[in-house]
């Protein structure tokens, strides 16, 4: 069986929830990724950040990176996968909430981040295909 932990990029960072958007940008720069997970003061998981997120809540809403906090743009309930879950899991949680990184947990600790790329080196063409259909349709 297939697990998160056998398909998800290891090594995953946090970026801290009272850590600026600026610091979050240059996290993202340096460590070559597109998005980062938010923790708390807790060590929690409290979201997800994009560069994405960055320019559409941030910049172009003329607020200044420097002073703007990434748990500013942790939203809502994040979704994240246990480590021992198979790849059926990942890929029915992911398509079922149309999103296209999903951190990965085990005992109450990011250990990894699953993201489109990782997917496309371990997927089968058809899953890969069904997974692209789901997220990407026009709901």
């Amino acid at each position: 069986m297939t697990t998160a932990r056998d398909i998800m990029h290891a090594g995953a960072r946090c970026i801290g929830e009272d850590d600026s958007l600026y610091t979050a940008a240059q996290m993202m720069r340096d460590l070559k990724v597109g998005s980062l997970p938010i923790c708390g003061r807790d060590d929690r998981l409290h979201g997800i950040i994009t560069d994405r997120d960055i320019v559409l809540r941030c910049c172009a809403e003329g607020r200044n990176p420097a002073e703007m906090k990434a748990g500013e743009l942790a939203q809502g309930k994040p979704y994240w996968v246990d480590a021992g879950s198979d790849v059926g899991k990942v890929l029915s949680m992911m398509e079922e909430h149309q999103i296209r990184r999903l951190p990965v947990i085990a005992d109450h600790r990011l250990v990894g981040m699953i993201s489109e790329a990782d997917l496309a080196r371990h997927l089968t063409d058809e899953q890969l295909a069904h997974f692209v259909e789901s997220v990407y349709a026009m709901k």
